[in-house]
């Protein structure tokens, strides 16, 4: 059983593809990860398969597309009967353990992993439930203090997770390498940064002092150019609330850039005892983000969308006996499970079914039958209404339901500048890629299911609220974890979710939001 290969599987939140020196950016400063690709094959057109925290967590783990297992929102149940590569590989022999963020949301905080060795930062109830029933222009503006506070913090409670993160995940590679038992091994390491809100320490800061911060390649869009799917997004954000000025975006991409350098010193450490012990000999070593950043691009932050800053994510397969270099194939995260299992050499159950394919071959050139293809949902805040995304070769197409299709090609404009729908020429891409996409796919049943499911959790939500003894299914690994971090819609949420020190007030909204109501 021995010679079967552990797997380390590293992952960050909200790490856009293009803001990575392995992916042609020369801002950013992280050497861990510049060494780790240079030894690993990069995928160049890997893609989440939906652009949210949780719903991508949960596909990723499933090895399913998120609307076939109720992935609505951030707020949707990770539902117990469904398989997990943990639990495939822990069938197979496996110890598998689970170090940081994986934001599931449910009384089941383990879905095949052994043990947890840290809490969660963000809820596990029903909390960040969407609600498509309210006005789209009510977006209270908070996701977007992380604009306009961006800066230095000397601790936030993203430091405090990630660095217990780091230090369990250490401690937890020696003791792999110390015990008796010789079965191999699963560990997910998952850090929470750069997710936002945009603050780093002052050292990562000054990393960055007198270097020319890259501003987005595309500049803001008017709203009024805006199609409906962008504006509702600008509406739910808050993005109307605030000047997101060029200094702003300036200072929040630099603060990104430090938060970049700050996990890559983790994610080096993590590395770096995985040598020390001699143990990355028979390691499969993995690296993604669970989506991306649109870090000012077209105007436009955090994710939420289809455009490449926001679901396209970077991805290294570093493996023994695989040369490095990059692949252009079309992959998605649901392809891990099956890599997972093929590099364990295990056989999937049949009944537990799955979207994604084995990348292994991809790893040593074989591209003969790769589908090249990619999908993603979306169905959380915003403009209410389900939408699906299609990346086929060098063609990209999505579809939100009631409003016009968009295509691009995306090798010969990865800005996303020109929209190729409705066009005579492209006529038969088109078609093809609708049909492909709405194979197995009904949005009017998806969106009346999501509004129902909606409706359940919310309701559910707003009364256990009320219970003082509510549990909100929060891990409790060590005591007081109940209350670690940030914790379900309580009036102290938005004030934690940002709390940093030292203190920096939420600046007052500096215009009024425009009156257009965007509700579908």
């Amino acid at each position: 059983m021995t010679d079967r290969p552990n797997i380390l599987f590293i992952q960050v939140d909200e790490l856009a593809a293009k803001a990575m020196r392995s992916y042609g950016n020369t801002v950013a400063k992280t050497p861990a990860l510049d060494a780790l690709a240079e030894r690993s094959v990069v995928f160049d057109a890997a893609y989440c398969n939906y652009p949210l925290c949780s719903p991508s967590r949960a596909s990723m783990h499933a090895g399913r597309l998120p609307f076939d297992i109720q992935q609505w929102d951030n707020g949707a149940e990770f539902h117990a009967d469904i398989p997990t590569f943990a639990h495939h590989l822990k069938r197979a022999g496996y110890s598998t353990t689970l170090c940081g963020k994986m934001h599931f949301i449910g009384p089941d905080q383990f879905h095949g992993y052994e043990e947890r060795l840290t809490t969660d930062i963000y809820p596990s109830d029903f909390s960040w439930t969407s609600d498509w029933s309210r006005p789209i222009r009510k977006g209270g503006g908070v996701r977007m203090v992380n604009v306009v506070d961006a800066g230095v913090a000397v601790r936030n409670l993203q430091q405090d997770f990630d660095e217990e993160v780091g230090f369990q995940a250490v401690r937890k590679i020696y003791d792999l390498a110390r015990d008796p038992d010789d079965r191999p091994f699963l560990l997910t390491v998952s850090f929470t940064q750069p997710h936002p809100p945009f603050v780093a320490p002052q050292e990562y800061w000054d990393l960055y002092e007198g270097v020319e911060i890259d501003m987005p390649e595309v500049p803001p869009i008017p709203f009024e150019e805006l199609g409906p799917f962008d504006q509702a997004k600008h509406h739910a954000q808050g993005a109307h609330l605030y000047d997101l000025n060029e200094e702003r975006t300036r200072t929040s991409r630099r603060a990104y850039y430090a938060m970049m350098s700050y996990v890559d010193d983790l994610i080096g450490e993590v590395l770096k005892a995985l040598a020390a012990t001699g143990l990355d000999e028979n390691t499969v070593i993995v690296f993604t983000s669970d989506h991306g950043e649109m870090l000012g691009e077209r105007g436009m932050w955090m994710k939420d969308c289809f455009y490449e800053s926001s679901v396209r994510v970077p991805l290294f397969i570093c493996a023994p006996g695989v040369a490095p270099g990059r692949s252009d194939a079309v992959v998605s995260l649901v392809d891990l499970m099956p890599t997972f299992l093929d590099f364990a050499g295990v056989d999937l159950p049949v009944p537990t079914g799955q979207d994604g394919a084995s990348m292994v071959p991809l790893l040593h050139g074989q591209t003969d039958g790769w589908r090249d293809e990619a999908i993603a949902d979306y169905a959380g805040s915003g403009y209410g209404a389900p939408s699906r995304m299609i990346r086929r070769g060098r063609w990209k197409y999505w579809l939100t339901h009631g409003l016009d299709p968009v295509l691009y090609d995306v090798v010969a404009d990865p800005n996303e500048l020109t929209d190729l729908a409705g066009k005579p020429e492209h006529a038969g891409v088109q078609a093809e890629l609708h049909a492909a996409l709405m194979a197995g796919w009904d949005p009017e049943w998806v969106l009346k299911n999501c509004k129902d499911s909606q409706k359940r959790r919310l309701y559910l939500r707003d009364l256990t609220e009320q219970t003082p003894r509510y549990d909100t299914w929060a891990l409790e690994v060590r005591q007081g974890d109940k209350d670690r971090y940030v914790r379900g819609r309580q009036a102290s949420f938005h004030r934690k979710a940002l709390q940093r020190f030292p203190f920096v007030a939420t600046p007052p909204i500096e215009f009024e939001p425009e009156d257009e109501n965007l509700k579908p």
